[in-house]
């Protein structure tokens, strides 16, 4: 929520596509194939690919420009999804909150303009946890066995606290038995032993 207050510059046109970016991590032949838990991300591309990407033809509302870019990275076992507008400013200009400067590679003429990433949001982070093989069912495909859950985070919490609690109980019920052995306590009354000072040279 503290990223939400700085607010996102950029802005897109209404029904403007987008191109839908994936890194290394997703490529069946990248670094990262043989890292534990980089098994499922050729299966998680192909699912965000169906979900960010628009058909060429037939969808209502949709104009024919890309106007924005739908970045997916695989970072830490996460999935990170950022959204940039495309920006074209002239040559030799450059406006204020423009993130990344690619210019375009220019011809004989010199006038083709300058290409930028805005990023506009939203921007979220997803965590896999487990992939089933049929809907909301099925065998598993993939389990993360490194996720806990904020319950359980909870919980654990809870329960050191109230550990924490029961120690102090008993340490304080430990001095007061304690205490009352010694006769220091208002209410104990101390034995007295054959071989006690006050009874020796009474």
């Amino acid at each position: 929520m503290g990223e939400l207050g700085a607010g996102f510059a950029g802005n897109c046109l209404k029904g403007g596509r987008g191109l839908v970016v994936f890194d290394r991590s997703f490529d069946e032949q990248g670094p990262d194939m043989g890292a534990p838990g980089s098994e499922y991300r050729a299966l998680v591309r192909e699912m965000l690919r169906g979900v960010f990407c628009v058909p060429k033809r037939g969808v209502r509302g949709m104009k024919p420009f890309i106007d924005r870019i739908i970045g997916i990275f695989g970072v830490d076992g996460k999935i990170w999804i950022r959204v940039y507008e495309i920006r074209e400013a002239e040559a030799g200009k450059k406006k204020d909150g423009d993130e990344t400067i690619k210019p375009v590679p220019k011809g004989k003429d010199n006038s083709l303009p300058e290409v930028s990433l805005v990023e506009i949001g939203p921007r979220f982070v997803l965590t896999p946890i487990v992939i089933l093989e049929g809907s909301f069912g099925g065998p598993v495909i993939y389990e993360n066995k490194e996720y806990v859950s904020p319950n359980q985070v909870r919980s654990d919490i809870r329960r050191g606290k109230a550990g924490r609690y029961s120690q102090r109980r008993d340490g304080q019920t430990d001095r007061v038995a304690k205490r009352s052995d010694l006769g220091l306590s208002e209410n104990s009354v101390r034995k007295v032993d054959a071989l006690d000072t006050r009874k020796l040279f009474a």
